[in-house]
């Protein structure tokens, strides 16, 4: 068998992985963000302990190592209490939903500061004026800012979804059978770097694919009507 021949061969598994891979990203990443717009808001609230609590969360979340985080949550947090053992009857569930919480807990910190920051950066005017028109604060957040703060956030996010995207190799470390982990069974199997050149360039085709799909909502979603 040549080497064109073994990389095909490969092709099926790696393809296999990469849906683990694609999956676990936009699951985390949705779920980050849904949560992250409750956290900025928290932040950015007049009431200390929502204010601290939610400071707190995004500075261990950002501070400590999202490794750290995917050993904890998979790892201590069953020795902890049973109460934390997942136990689906799906060995695959059992090992993708513990990755799923913690990517998705990871994101919502970083995707936080990025709402924080696009919110911020609205005018404090248009908060004013809303205000004169007698919208409550939960109205001029969901009728006037946060639309507003979409067209901002798309790159930041855009580059979070990758980022996340790269970083779930580490989903292996925990036997998830992403692109990583396929690549090293068949790296094991077959005594053979050369699967890592086709592993690579089917991350760089997934990474090329989404960052074209956030430029084209970046280049829909500048344009101010």
């Amino acid at each position: 068998m040549n080497s064109l021949e073994r990389i095909l061969s490969w092709i099926p598994k790696l393809l296999s992985g990469s849906r683990i891979t694609i999956g676990l990203t936009i699951l985390s990443v949705s779920a980050g963000l849904v949560l992250s717009l409750f956290l900025a808001l928290g932040k950015m609230s007049k009431l200390k302990i929502l204010n601290r609590f939610c400071s707190a969360y995004i500075f261990f979340f950002r501070g400590t190592p999202l490794l750290m985080q995917l050993y904890f949550i998979y790892y201590a947090l069953p020795m902890v209490s049973p109460f934390f053992i997942i136990r689906t009857g799906n060995q695959f569930f059992d090992r993708f939903i513990p990755a799923f919480i913690a990517f998705g807990l990871n994101s919502a910190a970083y995707c936080a500061e990025i709402i924080r920051a696009a919110i911020q950066s609205i005018n404090k005017g248009q908060f004013e004026a809303s205000r004169a028109l007698g919208l409550s604060y939960a109205q001029t957040m969901r009728l006037v800012v946060i639309p507003q703060s979409i067209r901002r956030l798309i790159p930041p996010v855009g580059n979070e979804f990758i980022m996340v995207l790269k970083d779930a190799s580490l989903v292996s470390m925990i036997a998830l059978a992403d692109i990583t982990k396929e690549t090293r069974n068949i790296e094991s199997s077959t005594r053979s770097a050369m699967v890592y050149i086709p592993a690579m360039i089917l991350y760089l085709i997934i990474t090329a694919v989404f960052t074209f799909v956030f430029h084209k909502l970046e280049k829909k979603y500048s344009v101010y009507i």
